[in-house]
């Protein structure tokens, strides 16, 4: 039988290439979930205040009808600015609060199945596929 060559035992070329090669995929891993959480939040975030503008933009009408419009024509200039959020998924609607005649309610709905955080691996805790924010604004009145 041959004899064992020891002297690779404390070779230590290449140490640096093995030790990249397994904390890579590991990073690269992290880093793809933490741009695609990212983009939810950014998502999540805009829907929040696009409610909060919706409802401002509404307090100019005078009933519903007038301030739904006011609303869709806010919402149609936000979303050419923002970027992030895509018409189709978008559901906005105004309506007078339930407990109090002088509110004004403005509900955005974002449908986020599109978004790339749904794209990662399924056993991770994930957020809910429809982003809603709602805005409440007092209209005046007695």
């Amino acid at each position: 039988m041959g004899r064992i060559n020891y002297k690779y035992k404390k070779c230590i070329h290449g140490v640096a290439a093995v030790e990249f090669a397994i904390i890579t995929p590991v990073f690269m891993l992290m880093l793809l979930g933490i741009i695609a959480y990212g983009v939810f939040f950014g998502a999540a975030n805009s829907v929040q205040q696009l409610a909060a503008n919706s409802a401002r933009a509404a307090m100019g009408g005078l009933d519903i009808e007038e301030r739904q419009a006011l609303v869709d024509s806010y919402v149609e200039t936000y979303l050419s600015k923002d970027g992030l959020l895509v018409d189709d998924h978008l559901t906005v609607v105004v309506e007078p609060h339930d407990d109090d005649g002088t509110l004004l309610s403005v509900r955005v709905a974002y449908d986020a199945r599109e978004l790339p955080v749904w794209n990662l691996y399924a056993g991770l805790p994930l957020p809910q596929k429809i982003i809603e924010r709602n805005a409440l604004i007092r209209t005046g009145g007695s």
